[in-house]
């Protein structure tokens, strides 16, 4: 089991990752998208959408930095491991039940609203779950282990997901780790493997190339010209 859950389980994620990646690129590529329901409504989605969006994107970083950074770099840095666990406590947290709130306030807005409602499908609320349910149980497990310097998850955890991408998966760090742990560990994957199937398949859909379009300029009509404009051969004189 231990082999199962740490050492094939997070290649089996990944490669749904990958795979749900390309064939949604070849065969769905028109489906790529949030599905959008801002035109059904939009008052409660501008207050819940960028609530979801900032919250998840502070965890999403919280976890890069926790895992891919090992503690002896902080500590080079003079970080000690009690000021990391606080920020790590209050900071993961704070993220944590913003990104919780931006998602209930999108269900409630699907629930309430019947066009909303019945644009909903068995994917996004097997993606509801499954997202609630991991941030959910990261939180917990860190207030649970909150007291002193909490559980130094970049003694096991951090490590053993390092080792993953050396393909030398180091499944016995994984065996001391307190269940709250594992389980989110594990929702984590499962999550992974479902973003290519649902609509948080937009993650990849960055726009970044709006960055370097250049701009579009808009010049206000004279009011004289309103109205049908007569053909006019050659170039038109504007005013600077």
């Amino acid at each position: 089991m231990n082999t199962l859950l740490w050492g094939a389980l997070p290649y089996v994620a990944c490669a749904l990752l990958v795979a749900g990646l390309v064939w949604r690129h070849r065969y769905d590529r028109f489906g790529w998208t949030t599905r959008s329901s801002q035109v059904y409504e939009s008052k409660l989605l501008n207050i819940a959408s960028p609530a979801f969006h900032y919250g998840i994107l502070f965890v999403l970083v919280g976890h890069l930095v926790g895992l891919f950074i090992p503690q002896s770099w902080t500590d080079s840095l003079g970080v000690k491991e009690h000021t990391y666990h606080l920020f790590s406590l209050y900071g993961g947290t704070a993220a944590g039940v913003l990104t919780v709130l931006g998602i209930l306030l999108l269900v409630y807005r699907r629930r309430t609203n019947s066009p909303v409602f019945r644009a909903t499908t068995v994917n996004d609320k097997l993606m509801y779950v499954v997202l609630v349910g991991a941030i959910v149980m990261g939180m917990v497990a860190k207030l649970t282990h909150a007291s002193g310097d909490g559980y130094n998850y970049r003694e096991t955890i951090a490590p053993w997901a390092r080792s993953l991408f050396r393909l030398h998966p180091q499944t016995e760090l994984m065996d001391g780790v307190p269940v709250l742990y594992q389980v989110h560990a594990v929702i984590g994957m499962a999550l992974i493997a479902l973003v290519p199937y649902t609509r948080l398949v937009h993650m990849f859909s960055a726009p970044v190339q709006y960055l370097f379009r250049p701009y579009v300029v808009y010049r206000s009509r004279d009011p004289k010209q309103l109205g049908p404009r007569p053909e006019r051969r050659g170039w038109e004189k504007t005013e600077v």
